[in-house]
């Protein structure tokens, strides 16, 4: 017996799971955003670094400026990311082979802007696991070298910013 192509799809992710998926998925950007504000309200560490201002005039090409300071106070630190970010990137925070950052761009702009830069790059989407829902985002790409896949995930923000956050994954 032949099953169509949705058939087959439906067996093999039945919506319960994709469900939990997207549950996991969702769990993990609230994680981060509140990892994120606990760290700002708190201060963090002693000597930690402040948040510097979006740089409007922020090149893609050209590495990101941060506000680390664990280089001796220079004052030329960027952030050595294999991940694209946006021209627009402010608030860069990069972590434990995770990197997170504020942008203005529309979900549709940032999903657009990451399936140019990883198709580009000849990764491929795997469209199975994009879910879109009020104002978050989620999409995996497969090619890294690593073996992992590349999950990109947004939230909208509510004042016309949103994060995203970019790892590699066991998926």
């Amino acid at each position: 017996m032949l099953l169509s192509s949705e058939a087959i799809i439906l067996q093999i992710l039945p919506e319960e799971t994709q469900m939990r998926h997207y549950s996991i998925y969702l769990a993990i950007a609230t994680l981060v955003l509140a990892s994120i504000a606990c760290q700002a309200v708190i201060g963090g560490p002693n000597g930690a670094p402040t948040v510097s201002a979006p740089n409007e005039n922020a090149n893609p090409e050209v590495p990101q400026p941060t506000t680390d300071t664990s280089n001796d106070n220079n004052s030329d630190n960027v952030i050595d990311t294999d991940f694209p970010m946006t021209a627009d990137a402010y608030y860069i925070t990069q972590a434990e082979g995770s990197l997170v950052f504020y942008t203005k761009l529309s979900a549709e702009e940032a999903m657009e802007f990451y399936r140019s830069e990883y198709t580009a790059q000849g990764y491929t989407e795997r469209e199975i696991l994009t879910v879109v829902s009020d104002g978050t985002f989620s999409m995996v790409f497969d090619g890294d070298p690593s073996g992992k896949a590349v999950v990109v995930q947004s939230v909208d923000l509510g004042d016309g910013s949103r994060t995203i956050a970019i790892r590699l994954e066991d998926v």
